[in-house]
């Protein structure tokens, strides 16, 4: 069994998540085989959808090598569906070899089939088929003038930024920050904290040197003052429970327990002696 057969099988499982019916195993023996379905607009099952709303489809057919991924890459093949001629076919193709060059050294088949799909969704029109010469003139017209208009609109918005004054390019940058936001670090935190506290203290400072020294006496002599509560309660005597709870531990202390420790002299009383001369008859 090959070292890779599990990575390799890894990635078919994953593909047949993501394309689900598109994505077919032709050969289940190594080498692997396999094929996408390639659209520019997914439409589900609807076949009838699909077909209206795709002018171009393609299989992208995979032969995985046994050294896959890490060492070769697959052996791409194009089988065109729908809409697109032998030129285009090469064009595909050539774009798909790209994309695996540059995947190298790791599953690549869904980052090539993206690739591939881009490319029909921007080229999804009538046809592109037709081998005549008067279509390839018309198609590389059509292709030229996208370019140049493509061109055209990067000028424009590189020619906006340099007539920019220096402030307004400078305000360009900061609201570019904002959005794409600052990652804190520790560092940055430190500088910030630091920052803000010598920002507080400057402003308490300031603060305090408003205050005369009158006014600062007033402030130390109304925290030092009793509430009213307190006031109250020295005045009555009554509502103070601490000075309470120390009288009346200083008042238990004086108390002899060794008046309590001679039981002998309880026994001695008689107890009942008043009970049983209420149980006597009364004389009449």
């Amino acid at each position: 069994m090959s070292d890779h057969i599990e990575e390799q099988e890894m990635e078919a499982e994953a593909l047949s998540a993501i394309f689900d019916t598109a994505f077919t195993i032709r050969s289940s023996t190594q080498p692997f085989q396999w094929s996408i379905k390639l659209v520019p607009i997914d439409c589900g099952d609807d076949l009838d959808e699909e077909s209206t709303a795709n002018h171009v489809m393609v299989n992208l057919v995979a032969t995985i090598p046994l050294d896959y991924p890490e060492v070769s890459l697959p052996e791409l093949e194009i089988e065109i569906l729908k809409g697109l001629s032998g030129d285009t076919k090469k064009e595909l193709l050539t774009l798909a070899q790209e994309e695996a060059v540059a995947n190298e050294g790791m599953p690549a088949l869904f980052a090539v089939c993206e690739v591939v799909r881009e490319w029909l969704a921007d080229n999804n029109v009538k046809g592109l088929d037709d081998a005549s010469m008067h279509a390839q003139m018309m198609r590389k017209a059509k292709e030229v003038e996208r370019k140049e208009a493509q061109a055209a609109q990067q000028f424009e918005a590189q020619k906006t930024v340099e007539e920019m004054t220096e402030a307004e390019q400078e305000e360009l940058a900061v609201r570019k920050r904002r959005e794409e936001g600052t990652p804190v670090t520790q560092e940055s935190f430190t500088l910030w904290w630091d920052s803000f506290c010598a920002e507080m203290e400057e402003k308490e400072d300031e603060e305090t040197g408003d205050i005369t020294n009158e006014e600062k006496e007033k402030k130390r002599i109304m925290a030092e003052r009793n509430t009213g509560f307190q006031i109250f309660s020295e005045k009555s005597g009554v509502f103070n429970l601490e000075k309470l709870e120390a009288e009346i531990e200083n008042d238990v202390g004086d108390v002899d327990e060794e008046l309590f420790d001679d039981d002998e002299d309880l026994d001695d009383l008689d107890f009942d002696s008043d009970d049983d001369d209420s149980d006597e008859e009364p004389d009449i």
